[in-house]
């Protein structure tokens, strides 16, 4: 089997959408486990709090003017708080999307971002930023994973302003290498007002080409503070605030730090209303625990009880206990502990938390020691639950079966048949008429 050739060079970013199911299947196949990406239409308290999510992606339209003075800022590098903290500068114009999420995902505790993540952050812990943005520009992982989620269009799109702006840099080379330098010579007060009309002029039309663009900014919880992670941004980590270390939950890292990201996300949504667009031009993304993972596993505790209590069952009621739960739940036990990915009820499946075999054997223990006139009412409520918990399972499955469609439509090429059709339009008289 030949190995591919080494990449030395790379190539460009596309851009992506600014959609969940997007940077769901971009941190997966980065090979992050056991997380999601949902959109959050609010960040009030009971819209975020039962989340307890991990970082915010903030996503909003602007300009390369605003990036450009965020660029050329000079800020203090040398907080002493911010230096624990893994941060890389964007480099790559349109690397924006994957930049902000490893600055997210390599400070989020308690994650599994995968063994290449793990190894790549250790690599570069004594890196600056601006290197360590080199480095992530440089990752085949990181460019081959979003460009997968581009439309191909905006593929295409990258590789000619890639192959522009080299050609045009090649011009200028040449065209300074060949023209002979010029004698210093004295203008009139006309030359000099011409000049300055013509720069204005140019100024404006570059101003004309510029293309408005969205830029990703992350929040993230890490040593006790949230911290915003701006690519863009030379200073480095921005210190939100700190969390309250006094709270009832101050035992989890992430307890009680959407309090502190609150009036900071509020701020900035209202800068970008404030600028004058006619519809909202910003989104926010959370980075949450896979709701798949969670939904699963409580049906395959609910699934494993339910084999405990009918082993007492069958222990205290020899002669049979079917006649004594509710018939109805009886005849859909059944289907209630099946799914479309796992039809056989009676099967145990895979199960993904770390700490499932502890709370199985705790629930074990539990029904060991139940009264016997407790366990009908224990086994109904055990179907009532897996009915319920049957429902999440199946509208999880669902959503990612929605995800993977829209995924297949956007990096579809229709190009070629467009062109193909419109040609056979043309070849057979009927574009003409199709165009009228």
């Amino acid at each position: 089997m030949s190995t591919p050739p080494l990449d030395l060079v790379g190539g460009p970013f596309a851009v992506i959408e600014s959609d969940p199911g997007v940077f769901t299947s971009l941190i997966r196949k980065l090979g992050v486990r056991g997380l999601e990406v949902i959109e959050l239409y609010s960040v009030e308290a009971h819209e975020t709090d039962h989340l307890n999510p991990y970082g915010l992606i903030f996503c909003y339209l602007c300009d390369s003017s605003s990036d450009s003075a965020e660029l050329d800022s000079n800020e203090e590098l040398n907080d002493p708080d911010a230096r624990s903290i893994w941060f890389a500068n964007q480099l790559s114009e349109d690397a924006c999307a994957s930049q902000a999420m490893l600055n997210v995902l390599l400070n989020c505790k308690g994650v599994d971002v995968g063994p290449v993540l793990r190894r790549f952050a250790a690599d570069t812990d004594e890196m600056s930023p601006v290197m360590r943005g080199l480095a992530v520009s440089n990752m085949p992982l990181v460019r081959e994973a979003q460009n997968s989620l581009a439309r191909p269009a905006d593929i295409r799109g990258a590789r000619h302003a890639l192959a522009s702006s080299a050609l045009e840099s090649a011009k200028n080379k040449a065209k300074a290498a060949a023209s002979p330098p010029s004698k210093k010579r004295k203008t009139s007060a006309s030359t000099s007002a011409s000049k300055r009309k013509r720069k204005a002029t140019s100024a404006r039309a570059d101003s004309a080409e510029k293309l408005d663009a969205y830029h990703y900014i992350g929040y993230v919880p890490a040593h006790g503070r949230v911290w915003e992670l701006d690519g863009l941004r030379t200073g480095g980590p921005l210190d939100v605030g700190e969390i309250d270390a006094d709270a009832p939950t101050a035992n989890s890292s992430r307890a009680g730090w959407m309090d502190v990201v609150r009036p900071a996300l509020q701020r900035r949504m209202q800068t970008v209303l404030e600028s004058g667009a006619e519809h909202i031009q910003y989104n926010l993304l959370a980075i949450v625990d896979d709701a798949y993972l969670r939904a699963s596993d409580e049906l395959e505790m609910l699934k494993r009880e339910r084999t405990a209590i009918e082993r007492r069952l069958a222990e205290c009621f020899p002669d049979g206990w079917a006649n004594k739960v509710d018939p109805t739940l009886l005849a859909s036990a059944s289907e209630a502990f099946a799914t479309t990915l796992r039809p056989r009820a009676d099967e145990a499946g895979k199960v993904f938390a770390p700490d499932f075999g502890s709370r199985k054997m705790e629930k074990e223990l539990a029904i060991l020691d139940m009264a016997e006139r407790r366990l009908v009412p224990a086994w109904e409520d055990c179907v009532r639950a897996a009915l319920s918990a049957k429902v999440a399972v199946e509208e999880e499955i669902e959503k990612s079966r929605r995800a993977q469609a829209d995924h297949v439509r956007r990096t579809f090429d229709y190009e070629p048949f467009i062109r193909e059709f419109v040609t056979a339009l043309e070849n057979e008289g009927l574009l003409e008429g199709v165009l009228k």
